[in-house]
């Protein structure tokens, strides 16, 4: 269904001139979507799914059960990609019962479609902008802007982007984030989030009260942690790399957003097919209507897509990645905090 992230080698090399909306435009092909293919990703992957909760719940070796929430956790991720997908409307279009699938999905995944729409669209629209970016993102400040913050503004600042929040995006991104935040903010705008919050609160409940606190460690909270952990890595990393860039009004097109400010992030065969080839990130950001499985096909043959700025899961580049904290505007890059006090 996937093809595994080329390797730099079977990039093809040189050409390519398009730019801009004639870039853009060349990408269009690419966007048709196969409507048995796209269904039978999510039911397949659906079908997984419930086997491996299933599993975490009901079998009864430890290391099986074990297994299964690991397998759990994975192919969440898969399905969040791939409802991703579909709230961009690159599968399954004009199709009403993938729409109501998914927001159904959704809502089980603590990511309403409301939210999850409305921030991630604006996130695209708005990804590298110095200013405005920070919605449905991590949030960039410049040197010069976090050096003269208050001491709660630098706190808050650094507390959002620091690793043991991306760990525990689970609580921090998802559940307050993409739930109970928006609620509060606009609770008639986003009833759904707390249908969502609501309905996670009264499966973890049930699941401590029929089958006890392992069960729901193992098939609940493992797979979420898993899941929203590598997720918000993931989007974290695919913005903030050694390499990126960020501009104002001025320089920022959409094509330089996507091209240079979006990494493509290097894996192997298997965590593609599980990332549902979120990877492809620069090329996601110029055309988000191509379907995740076509996105592939588009770079092996536009060769304006095969020189992008890349980054992996090596735990060397999640350093590299992890240790950026601000944008300084003199030197174009993004520094460390050591840099930054320097």
């Amino acid at each position: 269904m996937t093809n595994g992230p080329a390797d730099a080698d079977s990039i093809k090399s040189g050409g390519g001139s398009r730019s801009g909306v004639e870039l853009i435009l060349a990408t269009k092909p690419y966007t048709v979507d196969s409507t048995l293919k796209s269904w039978w990703c999510i039911l397949s992957t659906s079908v997984l799914l419930i086997g491996a909760f299933t599993g975490s719940l009901l079998l009864t070796q430890l290391w099986m059960k074990l297994a299964c929430s690991v397998l759990s956790g994975l192919l969440l991720l898969r399905f969040f990609v791939i409802y991703h997908d579909q709230q961009h409307h690159a599968i399954l279009p004009r199709s009403k019962l993938a729409e109501w699938y998914m927001q159904i999905f959704g809502i089980l995944a603590i990511s309403p479609s409301s939210i999850w729409r409305s921030s991630h669209n604006h996130h695209h629209n708005h990804n590298s902008k110095i200013k405005g970016s920070h919605i449905g993102s991590f949030p960039i400040m410049t040197k010069t802007h976090f050096l003269k913050a208050s001491r709660s503004a630098r706190f808050i600042y650094l507390f959002t982007r620091h690793p043991l929040t991306i760990l525990f995006g689970y609580i921090f991104v998802f559940l307050h984030g993409m739930c109970l935040k928006p609620f509060v903010t606009k609770p008639k705008q986003h009833w759904d989030c707390l249908i969502s919050l609501l309905i996670h609160i009264a499966i973890s409940t049930a699941l401590v009260v029929y089958f006890g606190w392992q069960a729901w460690l193992i098939t609940l909270f493992l797979p979420c942690l898993m899941t929203y952990a590598i997720g918000s890595y993931l989007f974290y990393a695919q913005h903030n790399f050694p390499g990126v860039s960020f501009y104002d009004k001025m320089g920022w097109t959409y094509e330089k957003a996507a091209l240079e400010s979006s990494s493509y992030m290097k894996t192997g065969p298997i965590m593609a097919w599980f990332s549902a080839n979120i990877g492809y990130h620069h090329i996601h950001h110029l055309n988000a209507r191509i379907p995740f499985y076509r996105l592939p096909e588009a770079l092996s043959e536009l060769p304006e897509l095969q020189r992008p700025k890349v980054t992996s899961l090596n735990p060397l580049d999640i350093w590299r990645c992890l240790r950026l904290k601000a944008w300084d505007v003199e030197k174009q890059r993004m520094v460390t905090m050591k840099e930054m006090q320097s």
